[in-house]
């Protein structure tokens, strides 16, 4: 085995999730998903799919089809763009890898914005490089970035830069003016930049756009700059597994052929399900939105008014990040909240060491009322705590 795959640490998520297996009485908020079925429109065409036996391979890029309705979509959010700059991945972990592949090298060196979703930081270490990371910083329970620091850390011998806003799990959100001062910084390192804006609908700010500020809106076509996204969150298919790439156009021959040495290509059922998400999708997201936005405006106030928890709302995202007072190792509180309360979290310091102490709360509930039986249950842990 390659050290750098032996060095790659567990998921802590999953340790706390493996603690609560069989237990029925756990309310689980540990994995950054909701608990509510893909909408039926969108079973349906995977199913007519299946069912007109399309069970072949595909083309590496993704069905023509598909990749029209991905570029009118986004173009609908952000400048036009045309399908010959999408690339279909099976899953947005798989474009994110994808990218890597298609970047880094070993030895090169990458930086990263954290806390961030561990598998960011991970898949450039599985192929040798150098990662660094730049940490955003929690200010009253909120988590900002030192621009200044970041611009300091990217320099010529930085090849990639990857940033995740909204961000899993703070709920940090990039603003368009940061955005163009980090692409105006990496032009002039020669630095490339991929971008996770797979929570980019999953935003509660009044925006024009329903949409949080994207790379892509000051972004110049052939800018390095690598965007991924996913029909995971904002459309209910986390199990589906289908997400995608907008790249400049000069590197959609290699991204073909990386695909076709990964995966080969996303099954046509699938991608004929995500067909049927964006042709519904002013029905589904806007939908989907408007619920994760009354679950995280009923789970920030109760967390908030919880002796001894330090919170602030987030921006995006589906996750309330916050810490307790007293409490200093995550994944030890973590565990003890599935065996003691009953109450299955995310230990903050599977995302970065300076995330230790915290933890995630994901929200994605289709009855809120679970979100209040959960701060009850934590209320109650932490009441039956010792003192002093």
């Amino acid at each position: 085995m390659r050290p750098a795959v032996e060095q790659l640490e567990a998921s802590k998520i999953r340790e706390v999730a493996n603690a609560g297996l069989g237990r029925e009485d756990v309310l689980a908020f540990w994995f950054g998903e909701s608990d509510e079925v893909t909408p039926e429109p969108i079973r349906r065409a995977a199913i007519e799919s299946l069912e007109r036996g399309e069970t072949f391979y595909a083309h590496n890029l993704g069905l023509p089809e598909l990749r029209a309705a991905i570029a009118r979509y986004l173009s609908g959010l952000h400048p036009a763009l045309g399908p010959e700059r999408i690339a279909v991945t099976s899953g947005g972990v798989s474009a994110l890898m994808l990218a890597v592949q298609a970047l880094v090298d070993a030895g090169d060196e990458v930086v990263a914005v954290t806390p961030v979703w561990p598998n960011l930081t991970a898949q450039p270490a599985i192929l040798g490089a150098r990662v660094r990371c730049v940490p955003l910083r929690p200010v009253d329970g909120q988590w900002t970035l030192d621009l200044q620091a970041l611009c300091a850390a990217v320099t010529p011998a930085t090849r990639l830069l990857i940033v995740n806003a909204p961000n899993n799990p703070t709920g940090w959100t990039l603003t368009r003016e940061e955005q163009s001062a980090i692409l105006a910084h990496c032009r002039g390192t020669g630095t490339w930049i991929l971008a996770d804006e797979v929570y980019e609908r999953l935003y509660y700010e009044p925006t024009p756009k329903a949409c949080a500020p994207s790379f892509l809106d000051v972004a110049a076509p052939d800018d390095r700059l690598v965007v991924a996204h996913s029909f995971s969150k904002s459309f209910l298919m986390t199990g589906w597994r289908m997400g995608w790439l907008v790249l400049p156009a000069s590197l959609m021959d290699a991204m073909g052929k990386l695909i076709e040495f990964n995966t080969s290509c996303t099954s046509v059922f699938t991608q004929r399900a995500g067909l049927a998400a964006l042709a519904h999708e002013a029905e589904i997201t806007p939908r989907v939105v408007a619920h994760l936005k009354t679950c995280r405006d009923t789970l920030l106030p109760l967390l908030a008014a919880v002796p001894g928890v330090e919170v602030a709302p987030a921006r995006g995202g589906m996750y309330a990040f916050f810490r307790l007072a007293g409490f200093a190792d995550s994944l030890e509180v973590a565990k003890r909240l599935v065996a003691e309360a009953g109450l299955g979290l995310a230990p903050g310091n599977a995302f970065a060491p300076e995330a230790q102490g915290w933890l995630r709360w994901c929200f994605a509930s289709r009855d809120p009322q679970r979100l209040v039986a959960g701060v009850e249950r934590l209320r109650a842990w932490l009441a039956a705590q010792p003192q002093g």
